[in-house]
């Protein structure tokens, strides 16, 4: 009996459609104080930065439009004084390499971050940056004006004195007028591309310590390849970044009409059902959603999904080729691998109409041919366009739409940071400054080597402290040896100590016989770091005196082990003079002596079960516990009827005023830790401990990462120091110990904190 055929029933339900994001770019505001105009916000920048600003543009306008050389030339000496200047910058100007330029734009920038941690406001920092950006678009086109005009006075000065060079210079100068906008779009590039790195090398790191995480839709904005360009349509732009569009009415691929296309290809596939085309066309501000509605074109069609989108691929390819666009996309990408070789002798446009049509083919050759350029790398493109076919065809249509919703969003991005722009008064004018000053509304973005001096206004300070545990026995045992325990204190503790103060911005207050103590002033208009810094130069201390236990170990010296405490003071230190000496006084002295301590009883109690951990402290009773007790060292009454006892061996303790300025000064987020590992247990941890996490900026692209332990005093009794109760009061611990860091998420070393 011969096999009946098997039929199957084709699932008549439409194909799932992925879901798409729908992102509308905007600029906004809070709290931000209108300017004088109360229309506009007021911003002064730093007369150095623009100043120097101004001077590299200008360096990148002559080299980029090649007329370098004019202001070389000699001229008559009734003129020369004109051009004096001129020359002495474009010398200084060579000098001067990008590294310098980077730095300027790192400087302003961290001015503007420090601005916006000091108010709490981060729309102070997107006023600022877009400030910058609005500067750098004025005054490129300033620049060029002014270089223009020099060198037409140069050509002028020539006349009727050296003919040769007359000419060369007025080919120069033409030349250089004709080529503005490839002038312009070029040094704009090296200015985003220097604006790119130190966001993604420095500025991102820091505004995340200093103000936590932000929605990165807005700072997205920033690096936006056209924000630098005139109108977002340069052809060389759209070409390396995007698509290079059509420009003239004729053209089916213009922006315009592509992206009428693709509006019509979502309401093909059904989508924006009910809704117009304004907010359909937020589908196209995300380009992953291009991807997720055709992928790449590359053929896979192992999944349902592959295969959903390999059909509305073949879709959207139709409708290109239905609407007459699909060679002109297919030209559009093949004729981009050409510009490096034949432009600007050839226009863009005019080389991706060569290879559609052969009369402009015709002229295009004529041109390379004048140009003495080589013609094979263009009738090898002209060759591809005509056959491409097929599923090449699909690969460029998917490429074409994901290009067409990333040039969407950034053009989009770039209306949205031009009506910021448009919200900015950049301030230039005294009178104006001041009256703007005087009634709180500036908003004025100057490093801290353009403030004024400081010095006399110190608003807080930070004391550390760093006291050597058992100093007394250990001398005792150096001298039982014959050993100069002098020498040993020296090499040992204070001079490496002294050799990171510098880097920090400590000054020593004095020398104890076992200890250091060293200050952080904070100053007004300062980066208000003190705490975090004071926390970091801390953990390098202990780290430091780690290495050199290992080396006294093996050298069989006796090993150092130190407690340190950090206090903070809202206020400035006071001063009393001693001759010539001024001595400090403050209370911070005394709290940070005391956070550094250690008592004898509970080191004994607590050093074999200590764990990762290093700071301890628990608190004891009435006055008869308290007279049984006076030979602790570092026991200090904290009431008329307590006493706090700490541990503290290689660890660093913070005050409870040091801790919550630190929260103030960067971004600390909570961490939730497993403290039920090998280590991580120890004595008195309390059920609601806490622990943060936070990076502290050090200087210019260098950052520390720091955690810390919050844990609440126990109440222990005398007799044992076991546990009575909690208290409701707090110790701060900053942990020191590699093993805390190496648990962090996402660290795999633990040598030190990053």
């Amino acid at each position: 009996m011969p096999k009946l055929p098997i039929f199957r029933l084709r699932n008549s339900e439409p194909p799932s459609r992925p879901d798409l994001q729908y992102y509308g770019l905007t600029l906004a505001f809070s709290d931000l104080q209108l300017g004088v105009d109360n229309l506009r916000y007021d911003v002064f920048l730093s007369p150095r930065i623009t100043a120097d600003l101004s001077f590299h543009l200008g360096r990148y306008i002559c080299r980029f439009g090649e007329v370098e050389s004019l202001f070389e030339m000699d001229v008559p000496s009734a003129t020369q004084t004109k051009f004096i200047r001129a020359a002495e910058a474009t010398s200084q100007l060579r000098k001067a390499g990008p590294a310098d330029l980077k730095t300027l734009l790192l400087s302003i920038h961290l001015a503007i971050l420090n601005r916006a941690k000091a108010e709490g406001n981060p729309s102070v920092d997107v006023l600022g940056r877009l400030a910058v950006l609005k500067f750098i678009r004025t005054e490129l086109q300033t620049q060029f004006v002014r270089i223009l005009e020099q060198c037409r006075m140069k050509s002028k000065a020539l006349e009727g004195v050296r003919q040769v060079k007359m000419m060369q210079t007025q080919e120069l100068v033409s030349s250089f007028q004709v080529r503005k906008k490839i002038i312009l779009r070029r040094a704009g590039q090296e200015m985003f591309r220097l604006l790119r790195e130190i966001e993604k090398e420095t500025l991102a790191r820091t505004r995340r310590s200093l103000l936590g995480e932000l929605p990165a839709d807005c700072y997205r904005l920033f690096l936006n390849p056209l924000i630098l360009g005139e109108d977002g349509r340069d052809d060389y732009l759209c070409a390396e970044h995007y698509y290079m569009f059509g420009n003239f009415d004729k053209d089916p691929d213009r922006f315009p009409n592509l992206r009428q296309f693709a509006l019509n290809f979502l309401r093909e596939l059904g989508y924006g059902e009910g809704i117009d085309d304004e907010h359909l066309e937020q589908a196209l501000n995300v380009p992953e959603n291009a991807a997720a509605l055709v992928g790449t074109g590359n053929g896979e069609d192992s999944t349902p999904e592959d295969r959903n989108r390999k059909d509305r691929l073949e879709i959207w390819t139709r409708m290109l080729q239905r609407e007459g666009v699909l060679s002109h996309v297919v030209a559009s990408y093949e004729a981009v691998p050409l510009l490096a070789e034949y432009a600007p002798r050839v226009n863009p446009q005019q080389l991706k109409n060569a290879l559609l049509f052969r009369e402009e083919s015709a002229r295009v050759e004529k041109i390379i041919a004048e140009s003495r350029l080589h013609s094979d790398r263009l009738f090898a493109a002209v060759g591809r366009v005509a056959s491409c076919r097929g599923s090449e065809r699909s690969r460029f249509a998917a490429r074409l739409l994901h290009d067409l919703f990333c040039y969407h969003r950034d053009l989009r991005g770039l209306e949205a940071l031009t009506t910021g722009f448009d919200s900015i008064n950049l301030v230039s004018d005294g009178k104006v400054r001041e009256l703007s000053t005087l009634n709180g509304m500036l908003y004025e973005f100057l490093p801290p080597e353009d403030q004024k001096p400081a010095e006399d206004r110190v608003v807080h300070h930070v004391i550390l402290k760093a006291d050597v545990r058992d100093s007394s026995r250990l001398t005792r045992s150096l001298m039982e040896k014959g050993m100069n325990a002098a020498s040993y204190f020296s090499l040992n503790f204070y001079d490496p100590i002294n050799k990171l103060l510098a880097k920090y911005g400590a000054t020593k207050v004095f020398l104890e016989g076992d200890a250091i103590i060293v200050a952080l002033l904070e100053r007004e208009g300062e980066a208000m770091l003190s705490v975090g810094r004071s926390c970091v130069l801390a953990w390098e201390i202990v780290s430091l005196l780690r290495e050199y236990n290992e080396l006294l170990e093996r050298s069989g010296l006796p090993q150092m082990e130190v407690g340190l405490g950090i206090a903070y003071q809202d206020s400035p230190p006071l001063y009393l003079m001693d001759g010539e000496h001024r001595i400090m006084i403050s209370d911070a002295i005394n709290e940070s002596d005391r956070l550094s301590s250690c008592s004898k009883r509970v080191r004994k109690k607590i050093a074999p079960h200590a764990g990762v951990f290093q700071v301890y402290s628990v608190q004891i009773g009435d006055g008869h516990n308290r007279a049984g007790n006076n030979n602790d060292s570092g026991c200090a009454e904290t009431g008329i009827e307590e006493m706090r006892l700490n541990y503290n061996v290689g660890g660093i303790c913070l005050s409870e005023a040091a801790f919550l300025k630190l929260q103030q000064e960067i971004s600390l987020a909570p961490w939730t830790a497993d403290l039920t590992g090998p280590g991580f247990t120890g004595p008195w941890i309390d059920e609601q401990h806490e622990l943060f996490v936070g990076t502290v900026p050090i200087s210019n692209g260098v950052f520390r990462k720091i955690a810390i332990r919050k844990n609440r005093i126990a109440q222990v009794d005398v007799r044992d120091l076991s546990i009575l109760q909690w208290t409701d009061r707090w110790y701060y611990e900053v942990c020191a110990n590699p093993a805390v860091y190496a648990a962090l998420p996402g660290e795999k070393s633990a040598s030190a904190p990053r």
